[in-house]
């Protein structure tokens, strides 16, 4: 499975409003139902599980990366987008660093192998120290599509 597969395009932000964790994630959220990836009367339902699976340990990975998720009934195949803050996010991560990068995935809990492949082509790319400064430096949602694409390329 490839990142491009994963990532819906048009939800990805270049520069997040949010200064919290929870604003940042209601902000991917919405960005997910503004490019039809999700039905909008899903994301309060969206919101409340990937809150959830946050309440139950960080996602906050560390080197300046988060990758909040949660599997929900109708999400037929993993659906994710990418948020940017240059100011750097609270997010409780491992590292007790600030957030640069939110990743998030949604899936089927009805096809946990999809999920973790999705999972796993997220952090094939998110361990290589360049991904991540290009991905942190990444002004544009085109840049950071073109970063993607780049990406699976290199494998």
């Amino acid at each position: 499975m490839k990142l491009s597969d994963i990532m819906v395009k048009d939800a990805i932000i270049p520069e997040l409003k949010a200064r919290t964790r929870d604003e940042a994630i209601a902000e991917l959220i919405e960005a997910l139902a503004a490019a039809e990836a999700i039905p909008r009367k899903s994301i309060p339902e969206v919101s409340k599980a990937v809150l959830a699976r946050e309440a139950q340990a960080t996602t906050g990975i560390g080197k300046g990366v988060a990758l909040p998720h949660a599997k929900l009934k109708g999400i037929k195949s993993p659906v994710g987008t990418i948020g940017r803050s240059s100011e750097g996010i609270e997010f409780s991560a491992l590292d007790a660093k600030p957030v640069y990068s939110v990743i998030l995935l949604l899936s089927s809990p009805d096809n946990p192998d999809e999920h973790l492949q999705a999972m796993e082509a997220i952090f094939k790319h998110v361990q290589r120290d360049t991904f991540r400064k290009f991905l942190r430096q990444s002004e544009t949602r085109e840049a950071i599509v073109e970063l993607i694409e780049e990406a699976d390329e290199l494998g």
